[in-house]
């Protein structure tokens, strides 16, 4: 975790209301300080680091209720679809999601001869007649 900066108070009234809006220029607004736009974009540079940990810190504490609320939907939702899509993403979540399979084949032409070129082609050529 990065240290945190000294805040004054109106830069911690306008960190803590831009966390719950994510508006900088009404965070700014709110904080009393004036042109808001500009004072919330230089706001918003300064204290980066600050607000992506906050941020995911955020995320990370909402984590338990959107599982609880996944599988309510999963074991109550009315619809179908809702309840079969709840338990695919519970599914995925845990690890069991489908492993999507691609074939991929690589050649190298760049390193072949012309003649060697010439003489695949010939042979394809051959193998659809």
């Amino acid at each position: 975790m990065a240290t945190q900066q000294k805040k004054t108070e109106a830069q911690e009234k306008w960190f803590e209301y831009y966390m719950l809006s994510g508006n900088a220029a009404k965070a700014a607004e709110f904080a009393g300080y004036g042109s808001p736009k500009q004072r919330g974009y230089e706001l918003k540079n300064r204290f980066k680091k600050e607000i992506e940990e906050k941020q995911k810190s955020m995320i990370v504490d909402a984590v338990p209720g959107v599982i609880a609320k996944i599988i309510e939907m999963a074991q109550g939702a009315e619809s179908e679809a809702v309840r079969l899509n709840a338990c695919k993403d519970l599914m995925d979540r845990a690890g069991f999601k489908p492993i999507e399979k691609t074939e991929t084949e690589i050649t190298s032409t760049e390193a072949k001869t012309t003649e060697q070129l010439e003489q695949e082609l010939a042979d394809l050529t051959r193998t659809l007649q």
